[in-house]
């Protein structure tokens, strides 16, 4: 039968793509994509051109069936989020779930699914962070309301790392409850692997008082590691 391959993509240099992602890229049937136009740019420059469908968290349930169908029919199905590995705090959980519990109800259905791994801004950041990463916790994007104040408190009183993303719309409030929950250090990964990538580490105050005087650097992706 079919195969489904979870396909990491770059979080910013397009050269950071390995090779088998590209023959996997090359040889599928069909692409399902976060976003169309991102994954677009980055078969634009290794002159890729396959049909393109859309998954993205709202049509992930959606899309599921259809995908079920084609790899029934033993087609090569690729997934790929907008940056970095799918499924880590981005659509692919559901749909590889969906597709697993599909193949043990039909047994011997036969369809693989298969990760070909790659970036990630989470394993990226702790890489040059110089933080002990032996263990840590990583809480993703933080709810915005409804859990948010448990969530700090669990940050604050951890006793190893704890890795999390947000975004620059909220990377200064992020600061400031740090700051009230006495967090003592933070390191802040920014626009990894792209031009006007930076690493701060200080207290929250520090941080806070960095972005606040540089408001033009409070744009891209954030990774953010507590070490209380």
């Amino acid at each position: 039968m079919g195969t489904l391959s979870i396909v990491a993509t770059p979080i910013g240099n397009l050269e950071d793509i390995t090779l088998r992602a590209l023959r996997t890229l090359k040889e599928c049937d069909v692409i399902y994509a976060e976003d169309t136009r991102v994954i677009s740019k980055l078969l634009a420059r290794y002159e890729i051109k396959k049909p393109l469908q859309r998954l993205d968290a709202a049509t992930e349930n959606k899309k599921t069936k259809e995908i079920l169908e084609r790899l029934e029919a033993g087609k090569h199905v690729v997934f790929v989020s907008d940056a970095g590995t799918p499924g880590i705090s981005d659509p692919g959980a559901r749909l590889v779930r969906a597709v697993r519990e599909h193949s043990h109800i039909l047994k011997n259905v036969g369809i693989t699914i298969e990760a070909i791994p790659g970036a990630s801004a989470l394993t990226a950041a702790l890489s040059i962070a110089g933080v002990d990463s032996t263990e840590f916790t990583f809480f993703g994007f933080l709810p915005h309301k409804k859990g948010r104040q448990t969530a700090l408190k669990k940050i604050a009183t951890s006793e190893i790392p704890v890795v999390l993303y947000e975004s620059p719309h909220r990377i200064l409030r992020l600061l400031k409850e740090l700051e009230t929950v006495e967090v003592s250090r933070v390191t802040i990964a920014r626009e990894l692997t792209k031009v006007h990538e930076e690493v701060v580490s200080g207290t929250p105050s520090e941080l806070l008082a960095h972005f606040s005087s540089h408001p033009d650097t409070v744009r891209g992706e954030f990774v953010v590691i507590v070490t209380s």
